[in-house]
This record gives C-alpha cells, sequence and structure tokens, in this order.
C-alpha cells in the first residue's frame, strides 16, 4: 500500500509542479499576449504581474523540492495548503462581488482547492506514517 501511495503522491507533486512552474512562467514572459487573449486590461504597472507570476514560479520550485524527497519537504506541503487556500478564497471573494477580472481566475482557484485537497491528504497520510515504506516496529 505504502509503495502504491508513494507513487501516487509523487506524480501529483510533480503536475502540481509543472502546473506551477508553466503558469508562473507563462505569466511572467508572456503577460501581454495572455490579457489580450482574455481582453483583460493590463495593470498601471506590469509589477503586479511579475510579481505574483514570479511568486507561482516559486511554489512551483518547492513542489518540485516536494517530488523529489516528499518527507524531507513536508513543511513545504504545509506551506502550499497555506497560499492554495489563500488564491482560493481570495479569488471566490472577487468572483462574489463581480471583480474577478476573467473567469480563467476562477478555473484557477478550482485547481488549487483540488491540489489543496491532496496537499491536506499527504499531509494526514504522512502523519500516520502510511507514506512510509520502511514499517516501523
Amino acid at each position: 500500500m505504502a509503495t502504491k501511495l508513494v507513487k501516487f503522491f509523487k506524480t501529483f507533486f510533480l503536475v502540481a509542479a509543472l502546473y506551477d512552474l508553466i503558469l508562473g512562467a507563462v505569466f511572467f514572459l508572456l503577460y501581454g499576449p495572455v490579457y489580450d487573449f482574455l481582453d483583460i486590461a493590463l495593470p498601471n504597472s506590469t509589477s503586479y504581474i511579475h510579481l505574483m507570476a514570479g511568486f507561482v514560479f516559486v511554489q512551483g520550485i518547492g513542489y518540485w523540492f516536494v517530488y523529489r524527497n516528499m518527507l524531507r519537504n513536508i513543511d513545504l506541503v504545509r506551506l502550499g495548503v497555506i497560499y492554495k487556500a489563500v488564491y482560493s478564497s481570495v479569488a471566490v471573494y472577487y468572483l462574489a462581488i463581480g471583480q474577478l477580472p476573467d473567469a480563467i481566475f476562477a478555473w484557477f482557484a478550482i485547481f488549487d482547492v483540488l491540489f489543496l485537497i491532496g496537499f491536506v491528504r499527504f499531509l494526514m497520510l504522512a502523519r500516520t506514517s502510511e507514506l512510509d515504506p520502511v514499517p516501523q516496529g
């Protein structure tokens, strides 16, 4: 059982890493075409986009570290729970008051909630040692 769970979560964290790495890089490097495609006006300063995109990219690096060694980097998963909860909450709030710039940001929130659920499940299993391939005895 532990081996299957480890394989599942390794793949899960690889997907999480690639998702944030790609999303961060695309919004950092290609924000102009992305915003044009979504028909969103650029903010007064593109530094807002670069700051957020850089942060998302760094989160992806963190999940890459988790992918490489899940238990050693468990605190990055805890940080990811906070990050995903904050982003999703803020996106839902702005969606509710009608100020979310585009529906794509709501989709990002949905994906983040799915990652959040997986992160929490991983933390629960890690706490019970179900992810430890060597039984403690």
